[in-house]
């Protein structure tokens, strides 16, 4: 089998062939759903602004089709892959292609300190989607951009706002370091295997953290509002053990009657602020 100029988009009749080739399929397990149309890998590449200076981190290199999308804009890319069974089929797609490093290793594992790249660019199983963009906002400072393609109900959660349904923990802690946006809907026919679930494409801008409060202290107090959502946001942290909760709403300006999900990241920094640490 031919291999594809360097830098030519792939398309899933190539990459269904490459499989074949291999008695390889799909892997149901690991979310395994390549992402294989043209203009989607365009978008993705667009949408995180990739420049011809920048060093890009890939997760999920899957068969290489968006890794080729990133290489022909960026100066170089470093794509992750967990499943060594793929590894050949990168080798096949990526021939030829000079700025790409592919690095057998999961993304939950590896030291992310030791990668150089300002960008990351993911397509992201929605099982370890919410891990990896946490992991990576807390220990990779200097990714300034995350653009994930992930299960919409999943990047619903990243970006969603205080009254939302989908407002939760996770919301709150990515707000923390960054400014999320839901930046397209992905139509199911972009991937192979066809997936049985919409999709959508997050982008993700790193902000400066609020001061005045431990990091751990706040998380804290933020996981411990959201892990009742039935009980007021008082009852809520009285029962995960902290003290002096109702003086520290009041400091906070936060209603006695309010739940977790009615309050900005601003407000549970004030609550953090007020209540004493080591509880809890």
């Amino acid at each position: 089998m031919a291999s594809p100029e360097p830098g030519a988009l792939l398309g899933a009749r190539r990459l269904r062939a490459a499989f074949e080739a291999r008695d390889l399929r799909p892997t149901k397990a690991l979310g395994q759903n390549f992402v294989v149309d043209p203009n989607t890998i365009r978008k993705v590449v667009d949408v995180a602004g990739v420049e011809p200076t920048d060093r890009v981190l890939e997760v999920g290199a899957g068969a290489g089709s968006l890794t080729l999308g990133l290489a022909a804009a960026a100066k170089h890319v470093t794509a992750l892959e967990f499943d060594r069974r793929l590894l050949p089929v990168l080798d096949e797609m990526l021939a030829g292609v000079t700025n790409v490093d592919v690095v057998a290793a999961d993304v939950l594992e590896i030291d992310l300190s030791t990668i150089d790249a300002g960008i990351l660019v993911a397509n992201l199983p929605y099982n370890i989607a919410v891990p990896v963009v946490v992991r990576v906002l807390e220990q990779a400072p200097d990714v300034q951009t995350l653009v994930v393609m992930t299960q919409r109900e999943v990047g619903e959660r990243l970006v969603a706002g205080p009254g939302s349904k989908t407002y939760g923990q996770v919301s709150v802690i990515v707000r923390y370091f960054a400014r999320a946006s839901l930046a397209a809907k992905v139509s199911r026919q972009a991937f192979w295997p066809v997936p049985n679930v919409d999709s959508v494409l997050v982008r993700l801008e790193r902000v400066a953290p609020p001061t005045g409060t431990d990091r751990s202290h706040l998380f804290r107090v933020i996981k411990a509002g959201f892990a009742q959502r039935r009980k007021t946001l008082r009852n809520a942290l009285a029962a995960a053990g902290f003290s002096q909760v109702e003086a520290a709403m009041a400091a906070a300006g936060v209603a006695p009657t309010a739940r977790a999900e009615d309050l900005e990241l601003a407000h549970f920094v004030l609550l953090a602020q007020n209540l004493p640490e080591g509880t809890a």
